[in-house]
């Protein structure tokens, strides 16, 4: 009996060890190939180990082009998420409040137009906004990319502070009340204060997705000096000439890091806020 467990438990840490390092692998391989020979990147692809290690790679990638920076990529890029972050929580947190809390007419019609564009592609969108955004005269500049933050434009969000809320008990609001406390109020000193965790998990992945994003930049913004990251990266590859590969690699374990960090610091943070939610909704 007790082999037999033995057994279950040596296959059990195996698959996951094997599942673990699949999973792993994409980034091992760009780690490896950052630090590799620009001709032995793909000739030996398979390996992890260079034969020759060239930090180089990395400082070439940090000059950019011409008088123009990496760095430049990443005050882009941290400014662009900084902002999408902040206008994600205050329009998510109060549309969702809203809906949990405040009883207003149409409000369960305007429910279902908000998960109903939850379920659209962003291609289906993209059209539409970007004639709307090149009328207002916002095109190659950052504000396609940040005002939709600002006005609900991430419904998955929405949903998600929903739920979050719909879960805190309703006689807190009602002891409120009789407090004297006003509907702002309640959501300013009572709510808010209650959904930290939801709050993380909101931040975290909508630092995530605006980070990685590279269609949106791609669509808005022609002036390379207000490029993110993303499409920085993007620069490295010349169909017509020679791909920079050694730099690009480099680069692109750069602009992991930022995630990496706020992956280990809020993880506890993220995992809370889903389960929260989940269980809660």
């Amino acid at each position: 009996m007790k082999r037999q467990k033995n057994l279950k438990t040596l296959i059990y840490h195996g698959s996951i060890w094997v599942l673990g390092l699949f999973m792993i692998y994409p980034i091992l391989w760009t780690i490896a190939s950052s630090l590799k020979p620009e001709n032995e990147i793909f000739r030996n692809a398979a390996s992890l180990i260079p034969s020759e290690i060239r930090w180089g790679n990395y400082l070439q990638g940090w000059e950019g082009f011409g008088d123009l920076s990496f760095a430049t990529f990443f005050i882009n890029s941290t400014f662009v998420t900084t902002m999408v972050v902040i206008g994600t929580l205050l329009s998510s947190t109060l549309v969702a409040f809203g809906f949990a809390r405040v009883n207003f007419r149409f409000r369960m019609p305007l429910f279902v137009c908000m998960i109903i564009t939850l379920m659209l592609p962003q291609q289906v969108t993209l059209i539409p906004q970007y004639i709307l955004f090149h009328k207002l005269g916002w095109v190659n500049t950052y504000l396609p990319l940040i005002v939709p933050a600002f006005i609900g434009g991430i419904p998955f969000f929405i949903f998600l502070m929903i739920q979050f809320i719909r879960g805190i008990p309703r006689e807190l609001d009602e002891a409120a009340y009789m407090d004297g406390c006003s509907t702002f109020g309640i959501f300013w000193r009572v709510i808010l204060p209650l959904t930290t965790p939801a709050l993380a998990t909101v931040a975290i992945f909508s630092f995530y997705w605006t980070w990685d994003d590279f269609m949106t930049p791609l669509v808005y913004l022609n002036d390379t000096k207000l490029y993110t990251v993303a499409l920085g990266l993007q620069m490295f590859s010349d169909p017509a000439s020679l791909s920079a590969w050694g730099p690009m690699f480099a680069m692109s374990v750069a602009s992991i890091i930022p995630q990496l960090l706020v992956f280990l610091f809020f993880q506890k943070y993220l995992v809370e806020g889903i389960t929260a939610g989940g269980v809660k909704g």
